[in-house]
């Protein structure tokens, strides 16, 4: 039943909402990924990455009953598309082109983290419905051009079809460890095909025989000083391709500060000397009822961002793909999520997921241009998807 008694609150700074009680309601949700802790979007806020200044204005929207906080979301204004991993380039061209504007808009996701996840924190459907509800009143009040919820779960999805917003898929790369046996990379290997066993082998061989061996931290295990490497590498990727990198250095230093056991750090070593890293976010998850005392966990892992300060081939499968992997098998995670986009990561066993997101468009002549849009894409990304489990490289569908 919908209530109305709601006190909705609105605020623009991580500050004004209660940690632990942000925290308490995520770990409720179908996928409480680490991304949308309270302490990570306060980190994008307070160190300059996800702030007014580089055009992600964060507004804060809680739902309280009584005193009790039982639903949340933070939704950006913003006046580009840069770091949000489902592009709208072309309906912000056709905006332009008809003379309208299409900034400001508005986007509810977690910046520059294209990590699919609950984006409409809530104690149930119906509070999730009205806290939905209440963001695209808000947007019309705001007279923003639209709303994006990017990188949803089911539970967001649905109370998204029910308020009549237009969903779009997009494809992502995950590896699922389905075989509880598996105990080592090579156990691993023996389940692909003789041809994609191969390939990885020679890959593998390559950066070895170049000399280059890995370690890796853990959590509070990481020093300052490999934080600061880890740094220098991922801002040398990003200028390499002329871009000045989205996370700034005090954004790491806050993460090692504040969340350093959601944090898994691989290091290349050749001739004894640092030449490359890769950063994983970690995390393990409630699979059951939140009141067992000891309730059965799911354990994650994010490939997020690397960097080398050399080349070497097939460093970079080996930093961001092979390494991960290795570990995550030896340490009984259960799925390894590769990031946005790379048909490549497939030759790596990392298997096809469509990702969901919800858009609403204030302009009803734009509104009808961009359902006729999606549902052609959707068709396109059905027929993908469908080209794509062809392609499986395992001997046989896992």
């Amino acid at each position: 039943m919908q209530r109305d008694d709601y006190v909705i609150r609105l605020s623009t700074h991580p500050r004004d909402v209660d940690a632990k009680s942000w925290d308490a309601l995520l770990r409720l949700q179908e996928q409480p990924t680490p991304f949308m802790r309270h302490a990570y979007l306060a980190a994008l806020h307070e160190s300059g990455s996800a702030c007014p200044e580089t055009g992600w204005i964060p507004h804060f929207l809680t739902l309280h009953a009584g005193p009790a906080l039982v639903a949340a979301c933070v939704v950006y204004l913003k006046t580009h598309s840069h770091g949000e991993y489902v592009f709208d380039w072309a309906w912000a061209s056709a905006y332009q082109q008809h003379g309208v504007a299409y900034y400001p808009k508005a986007v509810v996701a977690v910046p520059f983290t294209p990590v699919p996840g609950t984006r409409l924190l809530a104690r149930d459907t119906d509070a999730r419905i009205a806290l939905l509800r209440e963001l695209l009143a808000w947007s019309e009040r705001m007279g923003v051009s639209s709303i994006h919820l990017l990188f949803s779960t089911d539970e967001d999805t649905f109370a998204s079809k029910q308020l009549g917003m237009m969903q779009r898929n997009t494809v992502q790369f995950h590896w699922t460890n389905t075989q509880p046996a598996l105990t080592s990379f090579e156990t691993f290997l023996g389940t692909l095909t003789q041809e994609k066993r191969k390939k990885i082998r020679q890959e593998r061989r390559k950066v070895a025989d170049a000399g280059v061996s890995f370690q890796y931290a853990k959590g509070t295990e990481i020093t300052p000083a490999q934080w600061e490497f880890f740094y220098r590498c991922y801002e040398k990727t990003y200028w390499e391709h002329g871009n000045p990198p989205y996370l700034s250095r005090d954004f790491f230093a806050r993460m090692a500060s504040t969340m350093p056991e959601h944090w898994l750090l691989f290091i290349a070593y050749r001739e004894q000397q640092p030449i490359a890293s890769s950063l994983i976010a970690i995390d393990e998850v409630s699979t059951g009822d939140t009141m067992d005392f000891n309730p059965p966990m799911k354990k994650i892992a994010y490939g997020r961002y690397w960097g080398a300060l050399e080349r070497v081939d097939c460093l970079h499968f080996e930093a961001c793909f092979y390494q991960p992997l290795q570990w995550c098998i030896e340490n009984a995670y259960d799925r390894f999520e590769g990031g946005a986009q790379g048909e490549h990561k497939m030759a790596r066993a990392l298997l096809p997921v469509k990702t969901n997101s919800a858009h609403w468009i204030a302009h009803p002549a734009f509104a009808d241009a961009v359902a006729r849009f999606l549902e052609r894409e959707g068709q396109g990304i059905g027929n993908y998807l469908q080209d794509l489990q062809e392609r499986i490289p395992f001997k046989q569908t896992l």
